[in-house]
């Protein structure tokens, strides 16, 4: 797929603002974001189940549907 123009090749931020003005730190490292995610999804693969399954949908068109 060729690339769209204007199309950033890499994301990134800079929270040096935040953290020299507010005095903000992230609570997480990017290495314990992750593992706790990969843990969330370990220890609730029933969501994932219904996830996949497509299940969901059924709840959104009975909520969203007549909009």
């Amino acid at each position: 797929m060729t690339d769209r123009l204007g199309h950033d090749r890499r994301y990134a931020t800079d929270p040096t603002k935040i953290e020299t003005e507010l005095g903000w730190r992230p609570e997480e490292t990017f290495e314990s974001g992750i593992e706790k995610t990969v843990r969330w999804y370990t220890d609730n693969s029933e969501w994932i189940v219904r996830t996949r399954s497509g299940d969901y949908l059924q709840y959104y068109q009975r909520m969203y549907g007549g909009r």
